[in-house]
């Protein structure tokens, strides 16, 4: 069984007279950074100038500087730009101020674990990964709860990067629900595989052919919207709350029936060899070294797919019938 931390394991004092850098004050920059700083820490942010999220962090009361100026500002610099970006902001803007005493700090673990930031051995580096979007991070903890979060230590010259990650943790409400530990390594495979294969493209792929199936057997497109996406949200949150049999036990014996009769014709033998292969290519470093490359050739297949999925009739039908549903808008 893995380890998990709560508030009783963490001390917060550890970053009471620290600096605290938040680079990149985009969704989750702006959960990690305001529940920081509502928890008595000292938070710089770094932000380009010019942009929402900047004019974001000046409405919220900070006063972003240079990814530079705030590297060299503060003890603990946590990166959460965007994956295909820490390596140049690194090299460019962090790495000549990263020296003994200072921490490195990642809520995912990508280019560590692919080598593409090569830390100074002198330096922490750890992780701390919530498992939720930084949305629901700020509001968790503006209700007095937390998302759980995941720790990991990749460099310890110190012997104190455990206990600073867990203090970071409390600081934003993540021992309140739990940090379990893990590695670089596992967090990042596991966290690649299971956007690709499950939530992110398996459930795109599954939800895109059931609507296709039905309409080109001649259904309604809004009635297939309806039974193969609108509907999905039931059943996740379902799951969500209560695990797979719960669900089951909350949907109609029918349900549940096509559910344990049919579920296994769709998710084949082939289809978990696949996953296997999936995995695989995440193990071995073959999708991080092909959406590396995608990036420096100016993402080009990235954009063609990103055109032709905006095409997809699934998406006009779901923008008409979301016109509908004004309660589901911001």
């Amino acid at each position: 069984m893995a380890k998990i931390y709560y508030d009783k394991d963490a001390d917060l004092n550890i970053l009471k007279n620290k600096k605290v850098a938040i680079l990149g004050y985009g969704i989750q920059g702006r959960g990690q950074a305001l529940n920081l700083r509502d928890s008595g820490l000292n938070v710089i942010v770094s932000q380009r100038s010019g942009s929402i999220n900047y004019d974001q962090a000046v409405k919220d009361g900070f006063k972003p500087v240079e990814a530079d100026v705030a590297a060299k500002e503060a003890d603990v610099i946590q990166i959460l730009t965007q994956d295909h970006v820490q390596s140049d902001l690194y090299k460019k803007s962090i790495k000549k101020h990263m020296k003994k005493g200072k921490s490195l700090l990642f809520s995912h673990g990508f280019n560590i674990h692919f080598r593409q930031i090569i830390p100074h051995p002198d330096i922490d580096v750890f992780m701390i990964a919530p498992k939720g979007p930084g949305a629901l991070v700020r509001r968790q903890y503006e209700e007095g709860k937390g998302v759980p979060c995941l720790v990991a230590i990749h460099q310890n010259p110190s012997g104190q990067a455990l206990k600073t990650a867990l203090a970071y943790a409390k600081g934003i409400g993540g021992t309140r629900a739990g940090v379990i530990e893990t590695t670089f390594k596992e967090e990042t495979e596991t966290d690649l595989f299971g956007e690709q294969s499950v939530l992110c493209g398996g459930t795109s792929e599954l939800i895109k052919a059931g609507f296709e199936t039905l309409m080109e057997t001649g259904y309604q497109p809004e009635i297939a919207y309806f039974e193969c996406l609108h509907e999905l949200k039931l059943i996740v949150d379902l799951i969500y709350e209560e695990g797979i049999q719960g669900m089951r036990k909350r949907v109609s014996d029918t349900a549940e029936y096509g559910d344990y009769t049919r579920g296994p014709r769709i998710i084949t033998d082939k289809t978990r060899k696949m996953m296997k292969k999936i995995l695989s290519e995440v193990q071995s470093g073959k999708f991080a070294r092909e959406w590396i490359r995608e990036n420096k050739k100016g993402r080009p297949n990235f954009n063609k797919y990103r055109e032709e999925s905006a095409k997809h009739p699934i998406e006009e039908v779901g923008h008409q019938l979301r016109q509908m549903m004004p309660w589901m808008k911001k």
